[in-house]
């Protein structure tokens, strides 16, 4: 990837001002731009010569269609000969610790794909050239004086902290270990998690719908996570392989692996008011969670949308940075985020529980909202970005 270097700060004042250059931070530049609102873009991308991120994120449809209104979603082109950057997921099987099971397919649903398994770098790309065709955006090094700031700085946003914006974190217990495998049977565009004795392994299917390859998300407890990360390759993929039950048959890591700590956070207030102008927190910046439900980036872009939506739909007399309407965004994402988070965190407390009984009780209730019908449709509709039915 070939990116431009940050302009330094011009000293004209923009419409938007936005404080980091990740996913979450481009969408909005994009989205904003699409408006006709000048916007600084503070933040260098990630670059060739970075760490290669072995992630994947799994967008909802929500997601794909923000992506496709700024032309930054990465199609597969039918006579490239790469491996394709999208892998729709057909359906998702999960696993409890003692026979308890859940399945959701897209043809239950009625849709194309549950979600969309999205390659990193392909993703990153494409918002960059997307940023590159779009005249409104500026990227700069220093931000310029804006009548609004986005914070989208992720979790140890230094601008938060410097506005004294309180931002809670509860750590979990685990860190989640992360790898590229490579499986000697295909995964059939399936995303697989289990629950077992405490931990959550998901394997999420790469390289289209007919690939062998996975992206593994492995929480963990801490001590155990570090121990993995000095593992040689045959160790770690035999302990995977044991946990998943040889769900894809033999398996070899195509990266190594790589480990970062889970926590719970918000932040509790999104907005504040400065002499310069209006500041809004949106994507990590704002909130974390454990990424079981592989909510995160959804739920990151969800605010990006709103923000867009609030500041398109503001009275024509209104400022951007008027406290008044940054609180529209604030309430309408607060309770819908402290929602997922209370969700996630839940789950991760059943299933992290040890006791016999609550085991039992966990995989009757896993077992018993598979078949429960409205409340599943309800639900699944729900993590795909599709609550209206």
């Amino acid at each position: 990837m070939n990116f431009p270097a940050p302009r330094p700060g011009s000293g004209r004042r923009f419409d938007v001002a936005i404080r980091g250059a990740g996913v979450v931070g481009q969408a909005l530049a994009l989205l904003l731009a699409k408006d006709r609102l000048r916007v600084a873009l503070v933040g260098t991308p990630r670059s060739p010569q970075d760490t290669p991120d072995v992630r994947a994120y799994a967008l909802n449809a929500a997601s794909r269609d923000l992506l496709r209104t700024v032309r930054a979603w990465p199609d597969t082109d039918p006579a490239d000969s790469r491996t394709p950057p999208i892998t729709p997921v057909s359906a998702m099987q999960v696993w409890g610790d003692d026979g308890g099971e859940l399945q959701f397919s897209a043809d239950e649903q009625g849709a194309d794909a549950l979600t969309w398994i999205v390659d990193v770098p392909a993703l990153e790309q494409r918002l960059n050239d997307a940023i590159g065709f779009q005249s409104g955006i500026e990227r700069m090094a220093e931000a310029p004086p804006a009548a609004l700031t986005v914070v989208c700085e992720g979790k140890r946003s230094r601008t938060r902290e410097e506005l004294g914006l309180e931002f809670e974190v509860r750590p979990y217990p685990h860190k989640a270990v992360a790898a590229r495998l490579h499986c000697e049977q295909p995964h059939g565009g399936i995303a697989r998690q289990w629950f077992s004795k405490g931990e959550v392994m998901a394997l999420l299917p790469l390289g289209g719908p007919f690939g062998n390859s996975v992206a593994l998300v492995w929480s963990v407890p801490a001590e155990q996570a570090d121990a993995w990360l000095q593992a040689d390759p045959t160790t770690f993929t035999q302990a995977v392989q044991a946990r998943c039950a040889q769900a894809l048959g033999h398996m070899h890591m195509e990266s190594p692996a790589q480990a970062w700590p889970l926590e719970l956070a918000r932040a509790q207030r999104w907005i504040a008011r400065t002499a310069q102008g209006g500041v809004a927190l949106a994507g990590d910046a704002a909130h974390t969670m454990h990424p079981l439900a592989g909510q995160g980036l959804n739920v990151g872009l969800a605010d990006a949308a709103e923000l867009a939506r609030v500041l398109q739909a503001r009275e024509y007399w209104r400022e951007l940075g008027d406290l008044k309407l940054l609180r529209r965004y604030e309430r309408a994402r607060a309770a819908e985020v402290s929602a997922m988070g209370w969700v996630t965190d839940g789950l991760f407390g059943l299933f992290s529980h040890g006791d016999a009984r609550v085991q039992a009780l966990r995989n009757w209730g896993l077992s018993g909202f598979d078949r429960s019908g409205p409340l599943k449709h309800w639900i699944a509709r729900q993590a795909m970005g599709q609550p209206r039915v």
